[in-house]
């Protein structure tokens, strides 16, 4: 217990200049880079899902791997994403940001190259460990350099994030064709869009470090005893469900489309469709929960849209499926929601940095038995209808512990 303790008593910012706005052109640029950043934090995992069949049949994979595969971002977030704010205290967010982008573009870039499973595993937990860091650590820049906009920042954030997903998903299989049918090529090009995000976060850390004449100054801190925080578990399985049916959805829908006589194409395009509709929604909802003292009523809205849109696939995957996809979509909003409510239960950037490192990390343990086994079930089933039921019957404790982390509390005040 102990040990535990001593690994999420992270010290918190106290210091009054903890929180300060950037100047205006290093703003502009920060957000340049938190947009592009979001960009690259999906691609690694949805531009699989539409070439995941002949991803399976080229490193021979198993159904069983296959769902290891979908579960390797939670492990990897959860592992990684505990080590983000002593790195962040170590280097500074935004140094340790621009690492992770590096990761993410010799990842894809390198897994593209992999001859069997093993190697394409570990070069994706590369990938993913930039990712992991980055999840954690972008609330943080926003919430130190954007205190008095974390809503319309965390909206930037979130729908850019949305879009890269929605990119990936779509322009995959297309993007394949386009250079010559193999998947490799089609994985690894968009290695060059995280090419792109080192690029720019290696200007912003050098701009950073130049204004500041070298590493700022550290902090004043204390230490929170996080795990005394009901708001901090709360939110943590909140993001652990979630994570569950986000990454499931993002492995498989494209696969349970194709099951239902969906073109390989066109369930690129439905996945991608999932995505595009939390683009305008991840925006607003930020925006709007950050006005409201306590977030519950959107926590309700979006579950049941996910409990409605999971039914349709199970019976009616191949019959609308347009509204389905939509449906989920917005259930899956769920997730800018939780970087909201991260960012506002927290007083200081350092208390958010341990909440969302918590959060975050505690969340994915939860979520990795999720798409482990809705792929077994799959895979010894043959049907869909169980694994669907799965997800859709997760969304009922996700509500319930949504409403416990909506309220409006700071985990300072519980811990």
């Amino acid at each position: 217990m102990s040990t535990a303790a001593e690994t999420t008593d992270l010290p918190v910012e106290t210091s009054p200049s903890a929180a300060r706005p950037a100047p205006r052109h290093l703003g502009w640029l920060l957000a340049v880079a938190v947009a592009v950043a979001a960009l690259n934090l999906r691609p690694v995992v949805t531009s699989l899902g539409p070439l995941l069949k002949p991803v399976q049949a080229d490193l021979h994979m198993s159904g069983t791997v296959a769902g290891l595969l979908a579960a390797v971002p939670s492990l990897c977030f959860a592992l990684f994403g505990l080590a983000a704010p002593a790195l962040s205290r170590r280097f500074g967010p935004v140094v340790v940001v621009t690492a992770g982008m590096g990761a993410i573009a010799l990842g894809v870039l390198a897994r593209s190259f992999s001859g069997g499973t093993a190697v394409f595993l570990l070069l994706t937990a590369v990938a993913l460990a930039g990712v992991a860091v980055s999840n954690v650590l972008i609330p943080v820049v926003i919430k130190r350099y954007f205190p008095d906009r974390v809503g319309p920042m965390i909206g930037l954030y979130s729908m850019a994030l949305s879009v890269g997903t929605a990119a990936a998903a779509a322009a995959t299989v297309p993007l394949t064709e386009a250079l010559g049918g193999s998947w490799r090529e089609g994985l690894g090009s968009w290695g060059l869009l995280a090419v792109a995000g080192l690029l720019i976060w290696l200007v912003t850390a050098f701009l950073r470090r130049d204004r500041s004449g070298g590493a700022e100054a550290p902090a004043a801190t204390t230490k929170l005893p996080i795990l005394r925080s009901r708001t901090a578990w709360a939110l943590a399985v909140f993001l652990g469900l979630q994570a569950t049916s986000a990454y499931a959805t993002m492995g498989f829908l494209p696969s349970i489309y194709q099951d239902a006589g969906v073109s390989d194409g066109s369930s690129g395009v439905l996945l991608a469709l999932v995505m595009a509709v939390s683009v305008p929604a991840s925006f607003i909802l930020p925006n709007l929960a950050v006005r409201r003292g306590e977030q519950g009523v959107f926590v309700v809205v979006l579950a049941l849209c996910g409990i409605v849109g999971y039914t349709g696939l199970a019976f009616a995957a191949g019959t609308v499926s347009w509204l389905w996809a939509c449906l989920v979509g917005l259930s899956m909003c769920a997730f800018p929601l939780a970087l909201t409510m991260i960012g506002l239960r927290a007083r200081t950037p350092g208390g958010v940095a341990q909440l969302s490192a918590f959060a975050q990390s505690i969340g994915y343990l939860i979520s990795i038995p999720g798409p482990l086994l809705v792929g077994t079930i799959h895979e010894v089933t043959g049907q869909w209808y169980l694994p669907l039921g799965f997800l859709a019957l997760l969304l009922i404790p996700q509500m319930a512990v949504g409403l416990r982390a909506g309220r409006a509390r700071h985990i300072e005040d519980e811990a």
